[in-house]
């Protein structure tokens, strides 16, 4: 009896096999394109900023890292309640206002992590960004890949769910310090430092990496 349920047992394993592979395959390819629209938006958001610091044609010269899902994690948020506020450093040498907001805990590449997210006191005020949430970090790839001063991830309010949030390196972005001087940028707070390469978002500037 063996010797007939035991090629069944395979062949229904291997079926099994091609099904979490053509599944997983799919969700690869879905994903994949989520963020190359997303990417696409952003490049479209360039030239609707009266401020922005690039033109239709340096666009062109905007790099990342491929759509990674690996770099999507889920972590535990844990509010804090900051009621004074502090003064976060910027490129300009302006300071600005922000709050502690919270800090969210997650595993990658098998450490655990914690990074701070804020609140600008500024935007609170602002009609529709008053559940604006900031998350500037730097890690490994800094000065080498990516722009040294760091990436930026935003969120809202409402994507904190039940105390969890995902953050999806693949979103993160460069500050417009990355592209031209003389912008305000705000620089990740030392407690914001990340002790692995973040191998996902926006990469150096090309244009600015070949003009060197």
């Amino acid at each position: 009896m063996l010797r007939y349920i035991c090629p069944m047992i395979k062949s229904i394993c291997l079926f099994l096999f091609f099904i979490c592979a053509s599944v997983t395959s799919s969700f690869s390819q879905t994903y994949t394109q989520k963020i190359l629209t997303h990417r696409q938006t952003y490049k479209n958001e360039f030239l609707s900023d009266e401020n922005s610091p690039l033109r239709k044609e340096d666009t062109s010269y905007l790099q990342f890292y491929a759509p990674n899902p690996g770099y999507v994690v889920h972590g535990n948020f844990t509010r804090v309640i900051d009621t004074i506020g502090f003064a976060m450093q910027t490129h300009s040498g302006k300071i600005k206002t922000y709050f502690v907001y919270g800090y969210v805990t997650f595993s990658l590449e098998k450490k655990m992590h914690k990074l701070f997210i804020y609140q600008s006191k500024s935007l609170q005020s602002k009609s529709g960004f008053e559940d604006y949430l900031f998350l500037p970090f730097t890690d490994k790839t800094n000065y080498r890949t990516t722009f040294g001063g760091g990436r930026y991830i935003d969120f809202k309010i409402n994507d904190i769910q039940d105390n969890k949030l995902v953050l999806d390196f693949n979103n993160c972005y460069n500050p417009y310090c990355a592209y031209k001087e003389g912008y305000s940028c705000p620089i990740p707070p030392a407690e914001n430092k990340l002790r692995i390469a973040i191998k996902a978002g926006e990469k150096l500037f090309g244009k600015a990496v070949m003009e060197k």
